[in-house]
């Protein structure tokens, strides 16, 4: 009994040890997204002061310019929402399974549907 009891003392390190490290790993995946966002953030910024001060004087943008910020936002923000993705779906994942007992019990009666053709009381 002594050896089953270091095993479940072991299992449960094993699982806080395991727990920690999700916390981390999504603690570091959070900070990453928030900075890709704010690449993506200033990318847009850049691009939009640009485009003023470029209609401000005058004169259009020149295409060589526009595109590069254009694409330069774009791969910033493909990244940011690539990284958000990511974060939704470890966070999806941790979340608890609902469990068997919770919501309409199995043999509970389905409620009464009403009919468009019934007349309504």
């Amino acid at each position: 009994t002594t050896m089953a009891i270091w095993d479940n003392i072991k299992q449960g390190i094993d699982k806080a040890g395991k727990a920690a490290q999700d916390v981390m790993g999504e603690g570091k995946l959070r900070i990453d997204a928030y900075r890709a966002r704010e690449q993506a953030d200033k990318a847009a910024e850049a691009l939009g002061y640009a485009l003023f001060r470029s209609m401000d004087s005058g004169h259009e943008l020149e295409s060589s310019a526009r595109e590069r910020l254009v694409t330069a936002l774009r791969e910033r923000d493909t990244e940011a929402k690539r990284l958000e993705a990511e974060l939704v779906a470890t966070k999806a994942s941790d979340a608890p399974a609902p469990s068997a007992s919770a919501g309409t019990p199995p043999h509970a009666p389905n409620p009464p549907q009403s009919s468009a053709s019934e007349p309504s009381a």
